[in-house]
């Protein structure tokens, strides 16, 4: 069995920087403290957390929409990719990240869930405010 993750996050700086830092390695890499592997081109290979999440960049609306597949090294081989949605949205003076991540597998669904919070949001905020 699959489910599905929605999760809408406001963080202090505009959804086109938000979307630059999550497509830069670099940046990527600095906000969640782990090396990343990313393009922004269709098939680019994705991988972060020393190879924990891998996937492969779908579809990319510059400044807006990132889709990619996605998936842990701990699942197994039955289980799909799951699909990652990130809509870059303005909010006031900040910006909205709107994510929805369908296919997730039943059996991490808690630990995705909590990761996006533990691993992302929460430290990309800290990151931004401690600029």
């Amino acid at each position: 069995m699959f489910r599905t993750i929605q999760q809408s996050v406001v963080l202090p700086a505009g959804p086109e920087r938000l979307f630059d830092m999550y497509m830069n390695p670099e940046n990527h890499a600095a906000f969640t403290g782990a090396p990343v592997t990313i393009g922004s081109e269709s098939g680019s290979e994705f991988r972060a957390f020393n190879h924990v999440i891998s996937g492969t960049i779908l579809y990319t609306e510059p400044k807006c929409l990132i889709v990619q597949s996605w998936r842990a090294s701990h699942w197994t081989p039955q289980d799909m990719d799951s699909i990652l949605v990130l809509t870059f949205l303005p909010e006031g003076q900040s910006g909205r990240i709107e994510l929805v991540h369908v296919n997730v597998a039943e059996h991490d669904f808690q630990g995705v869930e909590q990761g996006w919070q533990r691993y992302y949001w929460k430290p990309w905020r800290q990151y931004l405010l401690g600029e």
